[in-house]
């Protein structure tokens, strides 16, 4: 058990994800590891090997020395490079060396977890390897697995978990990126105010509020005159915003009031991971 329950509160979510993720894999067949997931250009095993390698370097474990390919077409910018280097050094590992790592990996960091008192503001080493709040780093770690959790159930068929620990430390994040990806992102005008109702296994409402000078918050009441309302269920939404589909793929699970223009824009740039 850890002393703060802020840092509680993500451990077990992050743990609840990642044991789901070794159940996942654990029984694949070879050929398994190479299906495509939701996550652009990136397979199942791909997928296992982001997920060690960051959890790795999460230990404190240097970085491989590895120098990719040049034909990765999915990889456009210097953020998709450094975080394919964890991938690509494991692509042509074996499914028993896959699952072997990943055990072993969940190992270390659980005993880590249990063993972690210091103060959730201590600055420690990101995944990106810069410096942030221990807290910080945890939730972003709880929302990242959740998420990479999902991108496999879809990629074998194995949906569940929409509603587990995971998804409230995503949904809570996902709404905390909501006011810059509308005001700033999107350039919804000053004074007005967009509505996202979603519903499912986790529901809910919420608006964002564009003051006088263009600047974006979110709150929980509802808005008399919104410029735009976005209604979906909670797999949608947070698809969108993690740039597992475009909103073409999902018009008829969205439900869209207000002024049309404005709503495209708001849907292109809901995206808010790589």
């Amino acid at each position: 058990m850890t002393v703060h329950p802020s840092i509680q509160t993500y451990a077990d979510a992050w743990t609840h994800s990642v044991e789901a993720i070794s159940e996942l894999v654990t029984p694949l067949a070879e050929g398994s590891w190479n299906l495509a997931t939701p996550c652009y250009g990136w397979s199942v095993r791909d997928i296992v090997s982001h997920v060690i390698g960051l959890e790795c370097e999460m230990l404190g474990d240097p970085r491989p020395i590895h120098s990719l390919p040049r034909d990765l077409y999915h990889v456009q910018t210097e953020l998709q490079r450094y975080m394919e280097v964890q991938v690509d050094v494991r692509r042509h590992h074996t499914s028993p060396e896959m699952t072997a790592e990943l055990e072993y990996t969940i190992i270390r960091r659980s005993r880590q977890l249990r063993n972690e008192t210091r103060d959730p503001q201590t600055q420690v080493r990101g995944p990106l390897g810069n410096q942030e709040p221990l807290e910080e780093a945890l939730r972003k770690r709880a929302f990242d697995v959740w998420v990479h959790e999902q991108d496999l159930r879809t990629a074998l068929d194995a949906p569940a978990n929409l509603d587990s620990p995971g998804a409230y430390v995503a949904r809570d994040l996902l709404i905390s990126g909501l006011p810059k990806s509308i005001a700033k992102g999107a350039g919804a005008p000053a004074n007005s105010a967009v509505v996202f109702d979603v519903d499912g296994p986790v529901d809910f409402l919420r608006t964002v509020r564009i003051d006088a000078e263009g600047k974006g918050t979110v709150d929980n009441a509802p808005s008399l005159g919104p410029a735009v309302t976005l209604a979906c269920d909670w797999e949608t939404f947070y698809r969108l915003c993690c740039g597992r589909v475009r909103p073409g793929a999902v018009r008829d699970r969205l439900k869209v009031d207000g002024d049309q223009d404005l709503a495209e824009a708001i849907l292109q740039n809901l995206p808010m991971t790589p």
